[in-house]
């Protein structure tokens, strides 16, 4: 249990500087949008449970995300 904890956070770790690294060349717009439905995913999959409850938060959160960060 524990090699498996500590190879969880290395790649989790990993995968949050892969995806910053990605987000250099995106308008503040898109920014918030991917923002939004990442927020979104993890709470949908709280809350709701399995895939379709992760991907119906990410679907809302991004939407929210587009529209709370669009040019006035």
């Amino acid at each position: 249990m524990k090699m498996i904890r500590k190879y969880s956070i290395g790649l989790v770790a990993a995968s949050a500087l892969v995806a910053l690294g990605g987000c250099a060349g995106m308008t503040t717009q898109e920014k918030g949008t991917a923002t939004g439905a990442v927020i979104g995913g993890v709470a949908g999959n709280v809350v709701g449970g399995g895939l379709l409850g992760t991907a119906a938060g990410a679907a809302v959160g991004g939407v929210i995300g587009h529209e709370v960060t669009k040019n006035k």
